[in-house]
């Protein structure tokens, strides 16, 4: 009688150590991955408040070759954040701008977004942008350093010839969630 009250004894120890063991290393892991990701969070949030872009100037010019229509917009960098050649892929550029349709006798709306093309100006596709250059890029040749001009060129089809009260209009998206828009 003796022997089986020591038995459980010993098995209810071994059976709370265990317990014990298990949930503080499952503690501990699960407060290691959280401190992780949210010191991961605190980087991203940063990196958007070290990141600020300006839209400057915005013209429209015919596409050549193709019918239709050259976006010439200027970005600057007035925040704190390099912006790396490789990045400008991830770069997103959404256009709002109107065509005047001779068959339907209306101005029709469009909205696009337009991907990124990694090509010189003159090789792009209707509906597609492109680094045209970065100006004062002494420093870091290729990156879009703070204090520098980023041109680009978007080429949308059909061409803008519409007109509407509210304008055009484009918006400039980084990597990170930053933005800028501007009517033109």
């Amino acid at each position: 009688m003796g022997f089986g009250t020591i038995f459980a004894t010993i098995a209810m120890v071994v059976i709370i150590s265990t317990s014990s063991y298990l949930f503080l290393t499952g503690a501990l892991f699960t407060m290691d991955t959280l401190s992780n990701s949210l010191k991961k969070i605190n980087e991203i949030d940063n990196a958007k408040l070290k990141t600020e872009i300006e839209i400057g100037t915005v013209s429209v010019t015919p596409s050549n070759p193709g019918p239709g229509s050259n976006i010439n917009v200027s970005v600057n960098n007035t925040g704190a954040t390099k912006i790396l050649a490789s990045e400008f892929e991830h770069i997103d550029v959404f256009v709002y701008y109107h065509n005047y349709s001779v068959a339907a006798a209306e101005n029709i709306t469009i909205h696009r977004w337009i991907p990124y093309n990694d090509t010189d100006s003159s090789a792009l596709q209707d509906n597609e942008w492109t680094v045209v250059n970065v100006t004062r890029d002494l420093i870091n040749p290729g990156i879009f350093d703070p204090d520098e001009e980023m041109n680009i060129v978007v080429r949308v089809y059909p061409a803008i010839n519409g007109t509407s009260p509210n304008g055009n209009w484009t918006k400039i998206v980084m990597p990170n969630g930053v933005s800028d828009c501007k009517y033109f």
